[in-house]
């Protein structure tokens, strides 16, 4: 019988063989860790590793971008803590100016396809977009695997998402993980991987797969798999790497199939990422700010799409929009395009990379009462403020501050 695509990469990674249910020992390709969480590891590691040196430097990193610039004092010392910490074991700090520690790892490409990450993010399982199992962490785990370079898993179960047909206009990457998560629900894949498989992964760039694996934590699940394909061969064709895309004859728990062309934008209602309704259903609801960003739509395609639709147009009075890029490097292209003087010339707020409305109100928390369209990944009460949040693609997110509600074009 043939193997899905967690079992692969885990196969790939220890002698034994491997099962749903499970506990194998893997090596570790990649261990980090972000200034959130980063001080309490250094603080672990150091308690159960007195004067003990981490497994192997050239593959440990701490990643800042929760709250950067540092703007409490609390945040400002624990990323002192990891700096110094670096310096005395020789590894590497992406420091505040570099953005999402999880989009360092691909864009730098420290990842490759087939290999095992863990970190204290708990959206590392988007590293999936790239066909490799990465996986978020607590503290005293991250320190043991910075000590021996391995961990425990137990091999979950797996699920196949089917995925056909292609995306109508207007309908995006977010607009189809938004239906996936309204039809499975909060808890949907809990304890499942997944594999995304399907005559419409060629049309899926990169971007995109990174949008719908992001959001594969708010289902519950392990981790969502794509498979590699002509796109991701050339990305990374300075790599070797194992081929660990699903066999054909696979066996799966839970089966599930979704035609692209029957997605229509969607958008979640405040309080959870699950509660999905077209957009249609709450058209016209007025709203007081727009954040654009983070681990799910912070790419230099996310925001240019903002910027086509904002060219020549002024963002609504009394609308509030937050822009953050994902990392340095996607706020370059924003300048090199003249992207950043149409965001800026539309009235938008255009900060520097990270993790922006998602942490610690790095562009602004919401107040009560305010209402706000986001494209991130949680909607969770207190998790962007005090206000209510709506999750949608950048498209609405972009429409929306132009008219002052939640809109769809004209």
């Amino acid at each position: 019988m043939g193997m899905t695509g967690i079992e692969k990469i885990l196969s790939y990674h220890t002698n034994e063989k491997v099962e749903p249910g499970k506990i194998v020992w893997i090596e570790l390709d990649v261990r980090t860790a972000r200034d959130f969480g980063g001080a309490n590891v250094v603080k672990n590691f150091k308690e159960n590793y007195p004067n003990g040196k981490i497994k192997d430097p050239s593959k440990t990193f701490f990643t800042f971008d929760c709250n950067v610039p540092a703007n409490t004092i609390p945040y400002a010392n624990n990323q002192m803590i990891c700096r110094n910490f670096a310096l005395t074991q020789g590894m590497r700090v992406y420091d505040v100016d570099a953005g999402i520690g999880s989009h360092i790892l691909f864009e730098e490409k420290i990842i490759k396809p087939g290999d095992t990450v863990v970190g204290t993010d708990s959206h590392l399982n988007l590293l999936g977009a790239f066909s490799t199992f990465g996986q978020g962490m607590g503290d005293v785990d991250i320190a043991f695997a910075f000590k021996t370079g391995r961990t425990w898993f137990e091999v979950p179960k797996s699920m196949k998402i089917e995925l056909k047909g292609k995306l109508r206009y207007l309908s995006t990457a977010k607009d189809l993980i938004l239906t996936i998560l309204g039809k499975l629900g909060s808890d949907g894949a809990l304890d499942y991987s997944i594999d995304f498989v399907g005559e419409a992964i060629e049309d899926l760039k990169i971007d995109e797969r990174i949008t719908i694996s992001s959001m594969v934590t708010e289902m519950a699940g392990i981790i969502g798999l794509f498979p590699v394909n002509g796109e991701m061969e050339e990305y990374f064709k300075d790599k070797i790497f194992p081929v660990v895309n699903p066999d054909r004859d696979a066996k799966y728990e839970k089966e599930f199939s979704f035609d692209l062309s029957e997605i229509v934008p969607s958008i979640a209602l405040p309080g959870s990422p699950s509660k999905v309704v077209p957009v249609r259903e709450v058209e016209g609801e007025k709203i007081n700010s727009v954040f654009i960003g983070s681990c799910t739509n912070g790419r230099y395609s996310d925001i240019h799409k903002v910027a086509e639709i904002l060219k020549g147009k002024k963002v609504a009075k009394d609308v509030m929009l937050k822009i953050v890029p994902a990392t340095r490097k996607v706020w370059g292209e924003l300048l090199k395009s003249g992207d950043l003087e149409i965001l800026y010339n539309s009235g938008a707020i255009v900060s520097h990379p990270g993790c922006g409305g998602c942490a610690s109100g790095q562009i602004g928390m919401t107040g009560k009462g305010e209402v706000q369209v986001s494209t991130s990944n949680r909607n969770f009460k207190g998790k962007q403020g005090d206000g209510d949040t709506y999750l949608a693609s950048p498209v609405i997110a972009a429409y929306s501050a132009l008219k002052g509600k939640i809109s769809l074009p004209d």
